[in-house]
């Protein structure tokens, strides 16, 4: 029988990923009371952190600015509680598209070519062709995002990207399958394939509903599939992630892996991709929130 806990549930959040963040959130802290845990909801002031008396585990349904970027995690760490996730570390380099995969490069992890922006008057790069993507250097949830299929569409992109923050990442855009990889307690989980009914996997298509279809396991040959989830765990320890992560990978035509992004604190309602692939490893939703949970205390228990 699972030992009830006293778990708070941090959702929304100050981010552009606020309406996302709460609908995780809500479904987490409903999983959460399933299994009969006592289940506080905070909405987190950046810099006045509340946590309810007697709160044995936080857990983390942030997304963006303040809930990934390390910031929350820091709070956390000074209040002496813990937390499911990743640590401060992890969570800077993961939020960061950038370092990321400056890291990834480092571990010798595959990652798409890049550029970065920080001004709306730069010019089209010089030894680069189109198609690329912009993203918006410190974004999830595809906010921010613009493709460009015209050196003459550049500067407005740009400029469209640039409104999302500082800074601006331009990577040639992989053409291939889309796939993603959870990541749970060090272990690969099946590989999903993303697939758009039409365009491309922009914030409209990921969170309107019938838009995008999932595929769960991916029908893809066996070597590849090894490939694809090695190429995740390898970008997931590059940044030094712990308990779990979601990694974003494209598979070019002769099914070589690119890493594109981790994300440190993956979408968590019942239909996002980090559940999806925890059911087809035979785990419910409850049972990945509660996982979650038990890993951070596991931490908590036996720190290093």
């Amino acid at each position: 029988m699972t030992t009830s806990l006293h778990i708070t549930v941090l959702r929304g959040g100050p981010s552009a990923e606020r309406e996302v963040s709460l609908r995780s959130g809500a479904a987490v802290a409903q999983a959460l009371r399933s299994l009969g845990h006592q289940v506080d909801e905070v909405d987190p002031i950046p810099g006045d952190l509340q946590i309810p008396a007697g709160t044995q585990v936080v857990f983390l349904a942030l997304h963006g600015t303040y809930g990934e970027d390390g910031t929350v995690q820091s709070e956390l760490e000074e209040l002496g509680l813990p937390y499911t996730g990743c640590g401060v570390s992890a969570s800077l380099y993961a939020f960061d598209k950038i370092l990321t995969k400056r890291r990834c490069l480092k571990a010798g992890v595959a990652t798409a070519r890049f550029e970065r922006f920080i001004d709306a008057s730069a010019r089209w790069p010089e030894g680069w062709q189109t198609p690329v993507v912009l993203k918006p250097t410190r974004q999830g949830s595809s906010v921010g995002l613009q493709f460009v299929d015209r050196i003459e569409d550049f500067s407005r992109a740009l400029a469209e990207a640039l409104g999302h923050g500082g800074e601006v990442l331009m990577e040639e855009r992989i053409i291939g399958r889309e796939t993603t990889v959870g990541i749970l307690d060090g272990l690969a989980l099946p590989v999903v394939e993303v697939c758009p009914k039409s365009g491309s996997y922009d914030y409209t298509n990921k969170y309107t509903a019938g838009r995008t279809d999932y595929f769960c396991p991916a029908d893809l040959e066996p070597a590849v599939t090894h490939q694809i989830q090695q190429s995740a765990l390898a970008a997931f320890h590059a940044i030094g992630g712990r308990d779990y992560a979601r990694v974003d990978v494209m598979v070019r035509p002769d099914g070589s892996p690119v890493v594109l992004e981790v994300n440190t604190l993956p979408g968590m309602t019942e239909t996002s991709l980090l559940p999806k692939a925890a059911a087809a490893a035979g785990l419910s939703f409850p049972q990945l929130c509660d996982r979650m949970v038990r890993l951070a205390l596991r931490r908590q228990a036996n720190p290093r």
